[in-house]
C-alpha cells in the first residue's frame, strides 16, 4: 500500500479568473486524489490534497505552472501530519468557497 501524504498548498500570482480551481480539480481527480481547492481573499488559490505521495507531488509540481492562462509567482507547501483524509471508497476532490 502506498504511503499517504497530505499537504496544504497556497499558489500566488495571476491565479484567479483563469480557471485555476477547475483545472486543479480536474488534475487531482485524474490522479485519484482527495481534497479541495478555493480562492482566497488575497487573490491566491489554496488547496488541501491527500493521497499517494507520488501523486500529491505530481499535483504540486503541476501547480507551479497551472493552466495556460495562469502566471504563478509562488507555491507554498505545508506538509500535514494528519495524512488521513475523509474515509471514502473513492477519493473526492472539490471546489469550495
Amino acid at each position: 500500500m502506498p504511503t499517504v501524504t497530505k499537504a496544504r498548498v497556497k499558489v500566488t500570482g495571476r491565479v484567479q479568473g483563469v480557471f485555476f480551481r477547475q483545472s486543479t480539480r480536474d488534475k487531482a481527480r485524474g490522479l485519484d486524489l482527495g481534497g479541495w481547492v478555493r480562492n482566497t481573499d488575497d487573490g491566491a488559490v489554496e488547496l488541501e490534497v491527500w493521497g499517494p505521495t507520488d501523486r500529491v507531488d505530481e499535483l504540486i509540481t503541476w501547480c507551479h505552472s497551472g493552466p495556460p492562462s495562469a502566471r504563478v509567482t509562488a507555491v507554498e507547501v505545508e506538509w500535514r501530519e494528519d495524512a488521513e483524509g475523509p474515509c471514502e471508497e473513492r477519493p473526492h476532490f472539490e471546489i469550495t468557497n
